[in-house]
């Protein structure tokens, strides 16, 4: 039950782009974080280098309850689209 949140790519070249999250329960699922707009609002582990967001840090697409956690901020992402 509840597949539709978890994707998994294993051959993909750069699996796991990420470090800290057991390869049995990453989750590729979001491999581009729909939440990089939303900058500072994001609620992930970023940076900034030379002005430019840096998500390489960050598991929170990828971990456990990571779909959850996604869905609970796509909200902002939709309004960011909203036309004024």
């Amino acid at each position: 039950m509840n597949n539709y949140k978890f994707f998994q790519n294993n051959k993909c070249e750069y699996f796991p782009c990420h470090k800290g999250v057991n390869e049995e329960d990453f989750n590729c699922l979001f491999c581009y974080c729909p939440l990089y707009a939303l900058k500072e609002n994001c609620g992930g582990n970023f940076k900034y280098t030379n002005g430019i967001k840096d998500c390489s840090g960050c598991t929170k697409p990828h971990g456990e309850g990571s779909y959850d956690f996604i869905m609970s901020k796509i909200g902002m992402i939709i309004d960011l689209g909203k036309k004024d």
